[in-house]
C-alpha cells in the first residue's frame, strides 16, 4: 500500500527527533567569548556559594550572590516568586522560545556542598550571561530560574505546581560528578517520616504498662531489612532513626523514621510505598502502638530528557574535548533523585553531569565537596555554562526543534487555560 503523505513527515519527524543541526559559528563565538571575559566572576561566584554554604528554603546570601551578576547584565529579577523566599526567575529577552536554565544552590546538612551546587548556580548564570549576548540573533528570551531545596523541599516541584515554569520552551541544567553523563538517570523519590505513638513506663518497675514505640521502629526496620530480598530492579530504600526514646529506664512513648523511597519510575514508586507501608504498619501492630505515615516533601519523578537535547549537548562537550560515558554505561548508573525530573516530565528539557575530578570521592562525601572548588571544578563552571549556552543557541536555530519545542509550549499553555 502506497504510503500517505502524512506518514512520510511522520517518519521523518521520527528521523529528526533526535538529531540537530550545527549551531551558527559565529554566534557560538559571541557566546564563548562572553563566558570567557565573565570566566573570573563565574569562580569567584562558585567560590563564595561553597563558602557559605546554606540547608533548603533558607539560602539567602546564595540568592543574593547569583543574582548580583545578572541584575548588573540587565536581567529584569522577580524575587521571590512562588511564596518561596528563596526563589527567584531573572529574564532577559524578548524572543517567542523561552530557554530556561535552572540555578540550585542549596546545600547538604554538616557536608556542606557535597554535591556541588556552588558549580550549577555559576554555570546558570554563566550560560545566562553568554546567551543574553545573543538573544536577540536567536529569537529566544532567557529565565534564570533560582530554585531552592531541591536536596530535601522540592522547590522545583512547587515553582512548576505553581506556574512559574509557565510558558517555558526548554529547561536545562548541568550537575557536577565524577564522570561526564550526558543522558543522566535519575530515580523517582519519595520523602516519608514515619512516627510511632507508644505509651511511656518506668522499664523496670512497671515495663508491662509501657508500650514501646522505640521497639516498633526496630520491627519496622527488620520487616524492611527482610523486604529487601524481593523488591524490583531499580527499587530501594534507606532512612535513619530521627529519635527513638529519652533515656534506659523510660519505656520510650515516641519514635521516628525518616526514610527515602526510591524507584526507576513513578509506577514502581508507587508499588514500593505499598508494601513498605505494609513493613510499618507492622511495626505498630506488633507492639501496640499506633502511626502516621507523613511525605515531606513533594514527590520527585524520574528524569525524561529530550532527545534533541540530549544529541546537541553531546556534540558540544565531545566538542569541548570531554569524554562522556557511553550511553550503554549511562543507562545502569543511576544519579540519586532529582526535582528537576518532574521539570523533564512536563518541559522538554535535560540534567547531564558535568564530571570533575574528585579524587575518587562521590556525591554526598566531604572529600566531594572539598573538591568541588579545585581547578577541575572551576573549568566544570566555565565548560558547563559554555555547553547549556551553545546547546540552547543550536536548538534555537534548527528550525524543526525551535518549531517542536514552540508547539509543544502552546500546547502546554491551551491544556492549563482548560485546566
Amino acid at each position: 500500500m502506497p504510503r500517505s503523505g502524512d506518514d512520510r513527515i511522520s517518519e521523518q519527524s521520527d528521523a529528526r527527533a533526535d538529531v540537530v543541526a550545527p549551531a551558527d559559528t559565529a554566534v557560538v563565538a559571541a557566546v564563548d567569548a562572553v563566558i570567557g571575559r565573565a570566566t573570573g566572576e563565574l569562580i569567584a561566584l562558585s567560590h563564595a556559594i561553597h563558602a557559605e554554604p546554606e540547608l533548603a528554603f533558607a539560602e539567602t546570601r546564595s540568592v543574593a550572590k547569583t543574582l548580583a551578576p545578572l541584575r548588573a547584565r540587565g536581567f529584569e529579577i522577580q524575587a521571590p516568586v512562588a511564596d518561596l523566599d528563596t526563589a527567584f526567575v531573572a529574564s532577559y529577552g524578548s524572543g517567542e522560545l523561552v530557554v530556561g536554565i535552572c540555578a540550585e544552590y542549596d546545600a547538604l546538612p554538616e557536608i556542606g556542598h557535597a554535591c556541588g551546587h556552588n558549580i550549577i548556580a555559576a554555570s546558570a548564570v554563566g550560560a545566562a550571561l553568554g546567551l543574553a549576548e545573543v538573544a536577540d540573533v536567536c529569537g529566544i528570551t532567557i529565565k534564570v530560574f533560582g530554585t531552592p531545596a531541591e536536596e530535601s523541599g522540592g522547590g522545583k516541584v512547587l515553582m512548576l505546581e505553581r506556574g512559574v515554569f509557565d510558558g517555558v520552551a526548554m529547561a536545562m541544567m548541568v550537575h557536577p560528578g565524577p564522570h561526564d553523563i550526558v543522558r543522566a538517570r535519575s530515580l523517582a523519590l519519595a520523602d516519608l517520616s514515619i512516627a510511632y505513638r507508644g505509651r511511656e513506663a518506668h522499664a523496670s518497675a512497671a515495663p508491662e504498662q509501657g508500650r514501646n514505640a522505640g521497639d516498633a521502629m526496630t520491627v519496622a526496620q527488620v520487616a524492611l531489612g527482610l523486604l529487601r530480598q524481593h523488591l524490583r530492579p531499580g527499587q530501594q530504600l534507606h532512612g535513619i532513626v530521627a529519635s527513638g526514646g529519652t533515656a534506659p529506664n523510660i519505656v520510650p512513648g515516641h519514635a521516628e523514621l525518616l526514610y527515602y523511597l526510591r524507584a526507576g519510575d513513578s509506577a514502581s514508586l508507587d508499588d514500593l510505598m505499598r508494601r513498605a507501608s505494609a513493613c510499618f504498619e507492622a511495626g505498630a501492630l506488633a507492639t501496640g502502638c499506633t502511626h502516621e505515615i507523613r511525605t515531606l516533601a513533594p514527590t520527585y519523578t524520574e528524569l525524561t530528557p529530550d532527545p534533541g537535547l540530549l544529541w546537541a549537548y553531546r556534540e558540544q562537550i565531545v566538542g569541548m574535548g570531554r569524554v562522556p560515558l557511553a550511553p550503554e554505561l549511562e543507562a545502569v548508573r543511576p544519579l540519586g533523585s532529582t526535582d528537576m525530573g518532574n521539570v523533564t516530565n512536563v518541559i522538554p528539557g535535560i540534567h547531564p553531569v558535568i564530571g570533575i575530578d574528585a579524587g575518587g570521592a562521590v556525591t554526598h562525601q566531604p572529600d566531594f565537596a572539598a573538591a568541588c572548588v579545585t581547578s577541575s571544578a572551576d573549568l566544570a563552571v566555565t565548560d558547563g555554562a559554555t555547553a547549556l549556552a551553545r546547546t540552547a543557541i543550536q536548538i534555537a536555530g534548527d528550525e524543526f526543534h525551535r518549531a517542536r519545542l514552540l508547539e509543544r509550549s502552546i500546547q502546554r499553555q491551551e491544556q492549563e487555560e482548560i485546566r
